[in-house]
């Protein structure tokens, strides 16, 4: 860190403490060439996330919006709201994690899609429905046809089954 009074690059930290409810970090330092001291405050960086879309367009990742698609096909559904923002939590850390800052808009709607598939059968075929467009009931078929070989491959506990425990 460069001194502010005779612009050496050589301090110590004398002591550090959160600041701004720990979004920033408060750092007193000493100039180790004119042993006078100053404060300086560290924030984290953030990059922002860009979603390149299917027409080749960009624009930053709106959680609201991935939010209130997975909502539209929860509706009518038994889905708690934090069972929700717990998915789209997941998203979003899973996107921040990666490497790249630029997503396509078909991988955040894989992401989503693999979420429902594990919080609502119903409502992931309705968001697969809406998101991959199906052109024919064929299509939507197959799609329900891989979702039951699923179901089958790794039969689960049914309702009638967890409530007779």
């Amino acid at each position: 860190m460069k001194c502010p009074y005779c612009g050496a690059i050589d301090s110590k930290v004398i002591d550090s403490r959160p600041a701004d409810d720990g979004e920033r970090i408060r750092r007193r330092r000493e100039c180790l060439v004119c042993k006078r001291r100053f404060t300086t405050y560290e924030v984290v960086e953030t990059v922002p996330l860009i979603v390149v879309k299917k027409n080749k367009s960009r624009e930053p990742f709106d959680r609201q919006k991935l939010f209130n698609g997975m909502l539209r096909a929860c509706e009518k559904r038994p889905v708690a709201y934090q069972t929700l923002e717990n998915a789209v939590d997941n998203i979003e850390q899973n996107l921040l994690n990666s490497a790249d800052h630029e997503v396509a808009s078909v991988h955040v709607g894989e992401l989503a899609m693999q979420e429902l598939k594990n919080i609502d059968e119903v409502a992931y075929i309705r968001f697969v429905s809406v998101y991959r467009e199906f052109g024919d009931i064929t299509t939507f078929m197959e799609e329900l046809k891989g979702l039951l070989d699923t179901r089958l491959a790794c039969p689960e506990k049914t309702a009638s089954e967890d409530a007779e425990e």
